[in-house]
């Protein structure tokens, strides 16, 4: 998924003429800490409320104030893990996007972007997930999709994380079915070792009630 397929429309940037206030009150409706500023199709910054409030000239256009943050922005065809890393460095709320000239195309909310992991990582689908502990130099995505697969199931999603200062990874697998019983053996049987099974049915509607209450905490 690329970030021009997670753009919001009914985010309009503001001008360089409106008001510090006038970004206030949009940054309000939306819920966010951020604003573009863009003069027709030339993106000209994201400015923060804390850039507003720290220059104290709410009542001057936009174009008088000191921006924080050095232009930040992604590439309309950037995958949407980077679009993640650079809201997750930078703290953003919303994510400016360019095109190839430069042009100014929209911006990425945080609240898209958490449905979009959701719908990537398949949280909202039914099945159980295993995590792994693996030491790097033993990783073969290879071998644990035929494990998965030799027991009649299907990997929705998979991510890793290292841990640091170890070789030690944490592999979390999402699989299509509940019963993992006959998998789990088989995983013992090639001395994987299994660190945590969210397998019960009260367990997933759990991370589900977490995820729904991420998205209505965003709306707030």
């Amino acid at each position: 998924m690329l970030a021009k397929d997670l753009i919001d429309d009914t985010i309009i940037p503001a001008k360089t003429s409106d008001t510090g206030t006038l970004a206030l009150t949009w940054m309000d409706e939306y819920k966010v800490n951020h604003f573009p500023i863009a003069n027709n199709d030339s993106f000209l910054g994201l400015i923060s409320e804390e850039d507003i409030y720290t220059s104290n000239i709410f009542d001057e256009p936009l174009g008088n104030h000191q921006l924080s943050l050095n232009n930040p922005f992604v590439n309309e065809n950037q995958h949407i893990f980077e679009v993640f890393k650079l809201a997750a460095s930078l703290k953003l709320s919303l994510i400016p996007v360019l095109d190839n000239k430069n042009n100014y195309l929209g911006v990425i909310s945080l609240r898209k972007l958490v449905e979009k992991l959701a719908e990537t990582t398949a949280i909202e689908a039914p099945g159980a997930i295993i995590v792994l502990d693996i030491n790097a130099k033993d990783y073969s995505l290879s071998e644990i999709a035929q494990i998965v697969e030799s027991n009649d199931t299907k990997i929705l999603s998979l991510y890793i994380t290292s841990k640091q200062e170890t070789s030690l990874m944490e592999v979390y697998i999402k699989l299509n079915r509940m019963d993992i019983s006959p998998l789990l053996q088989t995983f013992n049987r090639y001395n994987y070792s299994v660190r945590t099974i969210f397998a019960e049915q009260e367990i997933n509607d759990d991370l589900q009630d977490r995820y729904d209450a991420l998205m209505k905490y965003l709306s707030i």
